[in-house]
């Protein structure tokens, strides 16, 4: 069974973001960059299925420019035995990035693809949706268990109301939750390793896609400023500040 998995670079959880001073965008010089969080937990339980036997094969694959191989030769050492990326100048939009992944799944014939439920910058929660529409795969999002037996996969995923469980065919689509596992630490033999392990490149027009981003970025604000707040003399004042200032009674 060979399993496929998108990692996606992104800024570091950790770093605090900074915009642009003209609002065009995020401002990314000299800023740290990691996988992101989500993709994490999918590589952690594609390695998990390779470690228990289920799978034979695991598949990073990454799509942006030379720099996000970092990101792929993380997967690597973490586990996944070879690494794709797909050579863009700029980043795609969710479709379009559902578009090149098709295209990745056709000429590997994976039996699952798991991925990440969203990226923590676009934050579309997107691209594993548009990916099953496209392939025609059955797909659980958001899981939190994954269970393969039989040429089948039981998913538990969170529902508003607690958990539902559902059984797909394979090949299959699952996107990933917070709750599905606890990512491991790459160790520095592997991360040896990993830097001969094969990682292939190809171009959008190797895999015959042709890239028309449907949205468009036409602003990045940071968040409002939180007011400091105030200390009042008595229930009174807080009652009347309430009333009149914040127009919440």
């Amino acid at each position: 069974m060979k399993i496929l998995v998108p990692v996606k670079r992104v800024i570091d959880y950790n770093v605090k973001v900074r915009v642009k001073s003209d609002n065009s965008d995020v401002d990314l010089a000299n800023v740290k960059m990691a996988m992101n969080p989500f993709c994490e937990i999918a590589v952690e339980e594609a390695v998990r299925l390779k470690e228990a036997g289920v799978a034979s094969e695991v598949i990073a694959v990454s799509i942006g420019d030379k720099v996000c191989q970092e990101q792929i030769r993380t997967a690597l050492a973490l586990g996944a035995d070879r690494g794709i990326q797909i050579e863009t100048e700029s980043a795609p939009d969710a479709l379009s990035a559902a578009k090149l992944l098709k295209a990745v799944v056709q000429a590997e014939q994976p039996q699952l693809v798991i991925m990440g439920k969203q990226s923590i910058d676009s934050d579309n929660n997107q691209t594993g949706q548009m990916l099953a529409a496209l392939l025609d795969y059955p797909q659980a999002t958001f899981a939190s268990e994954v269970k393969v037996e039989g040429g089948k996969v039981q998913v538990t995923r969170e529902v508003d109301g607690g958990l539902q469980t559902l059984e797909l065919d394979l090949p299959a689509v699952i996107t990933t939750d917070l709750r599905l596992n606890e990512p491991r630490y790459a160790s520095l033999p592997n991360i040896m390793k990993a830097k001969r392990k094969p990682l292939d490149v190809k171009t959008p027009a190797d895999l015959g896609v042709e890239l028309s981003n449907k949205v468009t970025l036409v602003a990045v604000n940071p968040p409002a400023e939180r007011q400091a707040g105030i200390k009042v003399a008595s229930v009174s004042e807080l009652v009347d500040k309430l009333k009149n200032e914040a127009k919440v009674v």
